[in-house]
C-alpha cells in the first residue's frame, strides 16, 4: 500500500508510558470494514493493531478498550506494543522489534494496519521457532514459538477445562519433537490421557514398566512415604529413620567407595536391611514405651512391601544399582528417536503420587545439577495438572513435590532445566510460580479469580490482549512473553487424530442409547478393580 493509498483513522490526544489515547474517525473505520484484507476489515475493533508514525519509525499498538466520545468519534486505550522501521518508497513496516524508543505526540496520526504489515510483525526470523496454528483474525499469518526464548524461560498453558488444553499441549510438544528429535523431554501425566498421542515418537512409561527403584528417594521423600506421624513425634520417627536409613546404606560397597555418607545419597539398600536394623535399634531401648516409633515405621515399611500396588516402587527386584540405566530411559539419554517420556501416574497409588512426581523431578533437577562439567543436556519438563503439585499456600499440603517444582522454577533456567506447566486453575498454583514463566499461552478461562491471577502476571502492556480471554474460541489462545515476537491472539491447527490424547469427553446423548454386555462389564470391571489394574 503506498502512502497516497494510506488513510488516516484517527489521532493520538494523550501519551502515559505504556498505554495512550487515541480518538478514531467512526466514518474512517466503517470505510474500511468491507476491505478483503482482513486485518484492515477489522481496524479499529478490541484486540486489533493500528500504527503511527514517529519520523521513520511505525510505532504499533493494540486496541484495548473504546467507547463513544461524541457524534462519529470513538475514544480508545491502545498498548503499546513495539516498532518497526519504514519503507521510503512504499511506506511499508518491515524489520518490526519488541518495545518502543520515541514516543508519538498529541494529534500524530493513527493508520490501520494491512495484513502485509502483520506479516512482517509476526514474521518468526531466522530463530529456532515452531508453527503451531494462525494469527487471529487472518488465515494465512503463521503464529510462530521460539523455541529457545519458551524453553529457557519455562512456559505455561493455561485454560478451562473442554477449551482444547490437552490437544494444544500435544500439538506443541509433536512441534518441539520434530524440531529436536535428539531433545529430553519428561511428561507428568496424571490422567493417562498423553499416552494415545505419543505411540509413535514417544517412550510410555506407567506402573507396568516404570520400576522406579525406592532408594532414588531423598530423605525428606523417605519420611513422606514411611512416616505416619505428624507435629513433635514426626520429629523423633524421623531422627530414627534417618539413623537407620544411614546404616541400611552404609552396607552397600558403594558406601565403601564414596566415603563420608548421607541420608540423601540415591545409595541402593535392601527394605529387609532397613527393618532388621529397625529391629536391633529398639531392642536397645530400656522401656516399652520408647519402642513404639521403631514399630511405628517397621509396620508401615512391611505393609508397603506386601501391597502389590506398589511393586512399580517397592519391588525386591528393584535393588540393584539400576541408577544410570533409569535415567537413559527417563531422560531419552539418548532418545533413539523417541525425544519424549510420557509417565503415565494415572495407576500410582494416591497416597505416594506426589512422592513419585517429586523424586522424578528432582532427579532432573539433580542431574542437571550434578552433569554441569559435562556437555550439557537439557531436559524439558512438563507437568500437566500443575495445580495438584504446585498448590498455592492455602492449598499445600506440605509435599516435597511443591517444593521443588518452585525451586525449578526459580532456579532451573541456571542449570538447563526448562518447566513446562499445564493448568485449568491457576489461581490455585504457588504465588510466584506462574510470573517465573517467561511465556504464558491462556486458553479460555471462565473462573474470574483464574482470569485475574493470570492478569497480574503479565506484563502491563499485554493486558489488553488478556481482556478478551473470557470470550476466546476452543482452539484459540492468548500468548505473551519471550517465546512470541509480540502479544499474540491466535488459533491453533488442528491436529491428527492418532496424534491426539484420549481427552474427548463421554457424549450422554449417544453412549445413554447403548445397551446390553452389562454382566460382562461388570464382571471384567470388578475382576480389574481387586486385582487394582495387573
Amino acid at each position: 500500500m503506498g502512502l497516497a493509498a494510506l488513510r488516516s483513522i484517527g489521532a493520538v490526544v494523550e501519551i502515559a508510558g505504556s498505554s495512550s489515547q487515541v480518538v478514531f474517525d467512526a466514518a474512517a473505520l466503517e470505510s474500511h470494514a468491507g476491505s478483503p484484507d482482513a486485518a484492515l476489515a477489522n481496524a479499529g475493533q478490541v484486540g486489533s493493531q493500528i500504527k503511527m508514525r514517529v519520523g521513520s519509525t511505525w510505532l504499533i499498538a493494540n486496541v484495548r478498550s473504546m467507547k463513544l466520545a461524541g457524534q462519529d468519534r470513538i475514544a480508545a486505550q491502545v498498548d503499546f506494543l513495539g516498532e518497526g522501521d519504514e519503507e521510503r518508497l512504499t511506506g511499508k513496516l518491515y524489520r518490526f522489534r519488541r518495545g518502543v524508543t520515541r514516543y508519538p505526540t498529541p494529534g500524530c496520526e493513527v493508520f490501520p494496519i494491512s495484513t502485509a504489515d502483520l506479516k512482517q510483525i509476526y514474521a518468526a526470523e531466522d530463530r529456532a521457532h515452531i508453527q503451531i496454528g494462525t494469527v487471529y483474525p487472518t488465515r494465512d499469518i503463521r503464529a510462530a514459538l521460539y523455541v529457545d526464548a519458551m524453553l529457557g524461560k519455562h512456559f505455561a498453558l493455561l485454560g478451562s477445562t473442554g477449551t482444547g488444553k490437552s490437544t494444544a499441549a500435544a500439538l506443541i510438544l509433536h512441534r518441539i519433537c520434530e524440531l529436536a528429535p535428539q531433545g529430553h523431554i519428561v511428561m507428568i501425566d496424571p490422567h493417562g490421557e498423553y499416552s494415545a498421542a505419543f505411540k509413535t515418537n514417544g517412550a510410555l512409561f506407567d506402573v507396568s514398566n516404570l520400576q522406579m527403584p525406592y532408594w532414588l528417594m531423598n530423605f525428606e521423600e523417605h519420611c513422606e512415604v514411611f512416616l505416619t506421624t505428624e507435629g513433635s513425634a514426626r520429629q523423633v520417627d524421623a531422627d530414627i529413620l534417618g539413623k537407620c536409613l544411614l546404616l541400611a546404606k552404609g552396607k552397600n560397597r558403594l558406601a565403601q567407595e564414596i566415603g563420608k555418607l548421607t541420608v540423601d545419597a540415591p545409595v541402593p539398600y535392601l527394605l529387609s536391611d532397613l527393618t532388621a536394623i529397625l529391629q536391633l535399634e529398639m531392642g536397645k531401648m530400656d522401656k516399652a514405651t520408647d519402642t513404639a516409633p521403631y514399630l511405628r515405621i517397621r509396620s508401615k515399611i512391611e505393609e508397603i512391601k506386601g501391597d502389590p500396588r506398589f511393586a512399580f516402587m517397592f519391588s525386591g527386584m528393584l535393588v540393584a544399582d539400576t541408577m544410570a540405566s533409569f535415567m537413559a530411559r527417563i531422560f531419552r539419554l539418548p532418545g533413539d528417536g523417541k525425544p519424549i517420556s510420557i509417565i503415565d501416574v494415572s495407576g500410582v497409588p494416591s497416597e505416594i503420587t506426589s512422592v513419585v512426581v517429586a523424586v522424578l523431578s528432582r532427579m532432573v533437577f539433580d542431574f542437571a545439577i550434578w552433569s554441569r562439567n559435562e556437555p550439557r543436556r537439557p531436559v524439558l519438563l512438563v507437568c500437566e495438572e500443575a495445580h495438584r503439585y504446585v498448590p498455592s499456600e492455602r492449598n499445600a499440603d506440605g509435599s516435597s513435590v511443591g517444593r521443588i517444582l518452585s525451586r525449578i522454577a526459580k532456579e532451573g533456567r541456571k542449570y538447563g532445566v526448562s518447566l513446562g506447566l499445564i493448568t485449568q486453575r491457576p489461581s490455585d498454583l504457588a504465588e510466584g510460580v506462574l510470573s517465573q514463566c517467561g511465556t504464558i499461552l491462556s486458553m479460555r478461562l471462565n473462573n474470574e479469580r483464574d482470569q485475574a491471577f493470570v492478569k497480574a502476571a503479565i506484563p502491563e502492556g499485554a493486558r489488553g490482549f488478556l481482556d478478551s480471554i473470557p470470550a476466546l474460541r476452543n482452539r484459540e489462545c492468548i500468548a505473551v512473553g519471550e517465546g512470541v515476537a509480540t502479544p499474540t491472539r491466535l488459533v491453533f491447527d488442528p491436529l491428527d487424530e492418532i496424534k491426539r490424547p484420549a481427552s474427548a469427553d463421554p457424549l450422554f446423548s449417544e453412549l445413554w442409547r447403548e445397551t446390553g454386555g452389562e454382566d460382562g462389564i461388570l464382571e471384567r470391571t470388578i475382576k480389574r478393580w481387586r486385582s487394582q489394574g495387573r
